[in-house]
């Protein structure tokens, strides 16, 4: 892998004054700070500009710039003078774009990992998971643009040919989170570009750094300005005003329900396709017949990565009851061993939340299922010098700044389908643990959420499992592992987690429309 020094972008910037260098672990990172509109840097219109925050020590360590509507506006304007010439390139130009960003994602991997620990508060691992897992969608849509095919055939009359033509939809807008600050990017980004779209981001104003550097990395490669625009704001809606403009014809959105619901319906007064990843309250199910280290790590995969803070993370652990005394002594071992530290310490395993108020709703949630009858078998307070003191068996790096945004890692057991904590999304370090009796009341409890994102079974008697699987209302299950998300699969829930698949062979329908021809013969 290269070293930042052989592939920092400040070798290749086009503009030194919106670039500066943030120390992130041990490595000093060349980040970009203006708004990235038609392949340029600059400020703001306003010259405002919005802080981001080292969450291992709640401290601001740089300003980027903040866009407001006319940026947005601007840029919509650029995204639809570049359109025409975008989807007129062919297949294949846009597929070796889309590989020398693949590559160029992976020759900066080390600075970009570790971007996102800085911003996100993210152990190093987790965050070098996920840009071998962003990285993945240009180079699984590099393929699937040189696949796009339309169909021949003989009207059933024979009288004349029946013609489909996929075009594509034309610009999009894509509101992306704070949780996976380059992968929700990719996965929107790569096969709209394979289709032929240009896009207009806006990322999380808590993590817009790693996809301003994204943007930077967009440049090198040689996408066509107006493309690809990045727009951080301080103010959400400055860029979701564009919705009311004719000429974009897509919206993608990955966030709160709440929010998603209320964007979505803005963007149904245009009747502007969309699609929506929401909200999740996933079940993780642990048969009789399971064998129990698949249970453990698939229970720690699908629940701590991230310190929970991850959409398909399992909210809800159900266990057999023949098996929860055991399973519980043993996902409680494995999260007594985690070691927390700043995501950018190489040590850590366990980072920081994302910000005060994420770690304060998580707090509030545990103290609640614990005044309804929860047992408290790990963690269960926010870290402060005195509670620090009080649990000298906490595994740490090193001494920790209590001004960050820490939650002890923490096992709740005797929860009940009833408490308030089973019918929330949890986002933090909070494993919930409940107990049934057989395998209707198991699946009964899995769907009994208006959620449906991603699901989780463990079972040894597979035919069993499987049949479970099916039966559980959700977009995406994974069956004895905690681990599902993958570039060449759909990715997408029901109910209300949302409406649309990313990534596999259907993430690029989101991007293309149909278009019939008829001839007569």
């Amino acid at each position: 892998m290269a070293t930042s020094a052989e592939n920092n972008t400040a070798q290749n910037t086009s503009n030194p004054e919106f670039f500066t260098t943030v120390t992130a672990g041990p490595r000093e990172i060349t980040v970009p700070t203006g708004l990235f509109i038609n392949g340029q840097w600059r400020h703001g219109a306003d010259g405002e500009t919005l802080g981001v925050t080292d969450a291992a020590t709640g401290q601001e360590f740089v300003r980027v710039a903040s866009a407001t509507e006319g940026d947005a506006r601007e840029a919509m304007d650029h995204a639809a003078k570049a359109q025409p010439d975008w989807e007129n390139t062919s297949p294949q130009e846009r597929a070796d774009l889309l590989r020398s960003l693949y590559q160029l994602v992976q020759d900066n991997a080390d600075d970009l990992a570790y971007l996102q620990s800085l911003e996100l508060g993210r152990a190093l691992k987790d965050s070098q998971g996920e840009v071998g897992y962003g990285g993945g969608f240009f180079r699984w849509y590099a393929s699937r643009a040189e696949a796009i095919a339309g169909e021949y055939r003989v009207s059933p009359d024979g009288g004349s040919r029946i013609i489909t033509h996929p075009k594509p939809v034309g610009p999009v807008l894509a509101v992306t989170p704070w949780n996976f600050p380059l992968a929700m990017i990719t996965r929107k980004l790569a096969p709209a570009l394979a289709a032929g779209c240009t896009m207009i981001v806006k990322p999380a104003q808590m993590t817009p750094l790693t996809a301003l550097y994204l943007a930077e990395l967009s440049r090198q490669a040689g996408l066509p300005d107006g493309v690809f625009q990045v727009l951080p704001t301080s103010t959400a809606s400055n860029v979701s005003a564009i919705l009311d403009d004719d000429r974009l014809r897509k919206f993608t959105f990955t966030g709160s329900t709440e929010v998603g619901q209320a964007l979505a319906a803005k963007a149904a007064e245009g009747t502007i396709r969309t699609s929506l990843e929401l909200g999740g309250n996933a079940p993780l199910v642990v048969l009789e017949h399971a064998d129990m280290d698949k249970a453990v790590n698939a229970a720690i995969d699908a629940k701590m990565r991230g310190a929970g803070q991850v959409c398909i993370a399992a909210n809800r652990i159900l266990v057999h009851e023949s098996l929860a005394e055991e399973f519980t002594a043993a996902v409680t071992k494995r999260i007594g061993e985690f070691v927390l530290g700043a995501g950018t310490d190489s040590d850590a395993t366990a980072g920081p939340m994302v910000s005060a108020e994420q770690r304060d709703k998580v707090a509030d949630m545990v103290e609640k299922a614990v005044e309804q009858g929860a047992k408290v078998e790990i963690g269960g307070f926010t870290l402060t010098e005195d509670s620090l003191a009080k649990h000298p068996e906490l595994k740490t790096t090193g001494e920790l700044d209590t001004n960050g945004f820490w939650y002890a890692p923490t096992v709740l057991s005797g929860v009940t389908q009833d408490f308030e904590i089973a019918n929330q999304e949890i986002f933090g370090p909070v494993m919930t643990i409940q107990t049934f009796a057989d395998e209707d009341e198991a699946l009964a409890n899995a769907n009994a959420t208006n959620f449906g994102l991603a699901g989780y079974v463990v079972g040894e008697k597979l035919q069993e499992t499987m049949a479970f699987a099916e039966k559980m209302e959700v977009g995406m299950v994974a069956v004895n592992k905690g681990l599902l998300s993958d570039p060449a699969a759909p990715f997408g829930g029901v109910k209300q987690s949302g409406i649309g698949r990313e990534g596999g062979f259907e993430g690029i329908e989101e991007y293309l429309e149909t278009q019939f021809i008829t001839v007569s013969y």
